[in-house]
């Protein structure tokens, strides 16, 4: 059969009405396929996050806030609140020995390895290891002091778990919480009897008694012995060799330190910043230092969604917010920027938020209105804490702009019906 090509003046004249509403009616169902998603909430359509409204209504859901978080507007009576709770200081640890006396660092303890040497005059009590000495008293040439004297070094004494030592001609003694002083005349006491005039010295081979553990992110993790100089927190670290990452800032440094099974936490940079946090050391203590880089995320209709550094000191939440470009002017709503975080216990109880009594943190969310001019104020008051989420919430009507953008996209010049039909 021969092809036949119809021209337009050939075309049938209910044949344009035809293809014109069968485009039209193409245009028609999607236009209403667009209206049945935005009549169902356009709930089909990405986002990025809640908005302010998803975001109250599900913290008053018990289904939904399965953690339990609550929201608190940020204002300046939560910032005095927050300012006022410190971390546990090294003060504190401190004070609870006040009442007892300070140590020294010069007792003798269970551990400890002692080196014993007795000098005689005369016949000597005690085989001479390191052969005999002209005595002084001799050689000036007093007569009634015998000409020599022998110095006789005893194998070293470990003080065993009860703090007692065993020597020869002398038995066992008990030596914990004596000086090394001290112990030599106890020793002296006891060899009166059995030698000529002995005279004793002692003194600390191996020191575990007096000593602290340094260890974590130094260059020379070891056990410090300590001095009656009484050593500060600042001066065992540097013993150690200071910091393993010598490039890094010293605010991203914690010390840990261990005290008769309590534990505080500070970081190093604040130690060298007030002195009086720089406390002594005393025997038995642990001192770890860590290196904990501080950082803050952000999410949501921010100007750029990442997680950062804080590389300062301190860190306010209005220099949080302006290090990422602040909220999007097409997409975020001013109203809603919020701080997710793990509060501490304590904060959240006088903040009137239940919080279980075995808990040591609880979720909570701070609000804070950029609408509102004080809030500019606040905002340079809330400080940042480590780990804390910025989010910065979709505006409501941002659903409905991605909607006019797909009705636009449909309804465009450059789509003609005809387009459309086929």
């Amino acid at each position: 059969m021969r092809g036949v090509t119809l021209t337009i003046s050939d075309r049938p004249k209910d044949l344009a009405p035809i293809q014109y509403h069968v485009g039209m009616g193409k245009c028609l169902a999607a236009m209403g396929g667009a209206f049945l998603l935005l009549t169902t909430g356009c709930s089909a359509l990405p986002d990025s996050g809640p908005t302010e409204a998803q975001i109250s209504r599900d913290q008053r859901n018990p289904k939904k806030n399965t953690v339990g978080y609550g929201i608190v507007q940020i204002s300046l009576d939560l910032i005095t609140l927050l300012d006022s709770e410190s971390p546990e200081l090294f003060t504190s640890l401190d004070a609870d020995n006040a009442p007892r006396h300070p140590s020294k660092n010069d007792t003798v303890g269970s551990g400890d390895v002692l080196q014993v040497s007795i000098y005689e005059i005369g016949s000597a009590l005690f085989s001479p290891l390191n052969g005999s000495m002209t005595s002084p008293a001799a050689t000036a040439g007093n007569a009634n002091v015998p000409g020599t004297s022998t110095a006789s070094n005893l194998p070293p004494l470990n003080v065993d778990g009860a703090g007692n030592i065993r020597m020869p001609f002398v038995g066992s003694m008990h030596v914990t919480g004596m000086t090394i002083t001290q112990i030599a005349q106890a020793i002296q006491a006891q060899l009166k009897q059995k030698s000529q005039s002995p005279q004793v010295v002692v003194r600390i081979v191996s020191d575990i008694a007096n000593s602290v553990m340094v260890y974590g992110g130094v260059r020379r993790p070891s056990r410090i012995p300590l001095t009656p100089n009484r050593e500060r927190i600042l001066d065992v670290i540097a013993l150690a060799g200071g910091e393993d990452h010598a490039n890094q800032s010293d605010e991203d440094y914690v010390v840990r330190l261990t005290r008769n099974n309590r534990i505080a936490e500070m970081p190093l940079k604040a130690i060298e910043n007030n002195p009086e946090q720089n406390i002594i050391i005393q025997p038995g203590d642990r001192v770890q230092l860590t290196f904990q880089p501080r950082n803050f995320s952000v999410l949501g209709a921010s100007g750029h969604v990442t997680q950062t550094q804080f590389t300062t000191p301190t860190l306010t939440m209005a220099e949080a917010i302006s290090r990422v470009g602040g909220p999007l002017d097409s997409r975020a709503d001013p109203n809603a920027v919020y701080i997710f975080r793990f509060e501490k216990a304590d904060v959240l109880r006088r903040l009137g938020m239940p919080i279980d009594n075995r808990a040591t943190t609880g979720p909570v969310v701070y609000q804070l209105d950029m609408m509102n001019p004080n809030s500019y104020f606040l905002a340079q008051k809330f400080m940042m804490h480590n780990g804390d989420l910025i989010y910065i919430a979709n505006s409501s009507s941002n659903k409905f702009y991605k909607f006019m953008n797909i009705i636009t996209t449909i309804m465009s010049p450059g789509t003609s019906m005809g387009g459309i039909a086929k």
